[in-house]
């Protein structure tokens, strides 16, 4: 099992940045894929950006270019750089892995607020 714990949520004024940060309770070096997912109250869980162990890095449309994915494999950690947020960020953000691309498990952690308000 992965046991994944976010932290760095909190709020923030529109344009302003935040970093979250997802620290693993075993290595992830070799685990598949770690991503950040965003879930708003009344509206579905979407993929915010994901990176790979093979380093490919993906990102939702509303957030390319703002937000930054990276992995330390040497912490065990996942970070997620927010940078020019919106009022629609606002969410609660949950860090989660699949260990394998077959057959692989998936875990994720408790989640994180993060509130863009004026």
């Amino acid at each position: 099992q992965v046991q994944l714990v976010e932290s760095g949520g909190g709020l923030v004024q529109p344009g302003g940045s935040l970093r979250l940060s997802c620290a693993a309770s075993s290595s992830i070096s070799s685990i598949y894929r770690m991503a950040w997912y965003r879930q708003a109250p009344g509206k579905q869980r979407e993929l915010v950006a994901s990176s790979t162990s093979g380093g490919i890095r993906n990102y939702d449309e509303s957030v390319k270019g703002r937000f930054t994915i990276s992995r330390d494999n040497d912490k065990n950690t996942v970070s997620l750089q927010m940078n020019s947020l919106k009022i629609e960020d606002t969410a609660v953000y949950y860090c989660t892995c699949r260990t394998s691309l077959l057959g692989g498990s998936v875990y994720w952690g408790q989640g994180t607020q993060v509130t863009v308000s004026s």
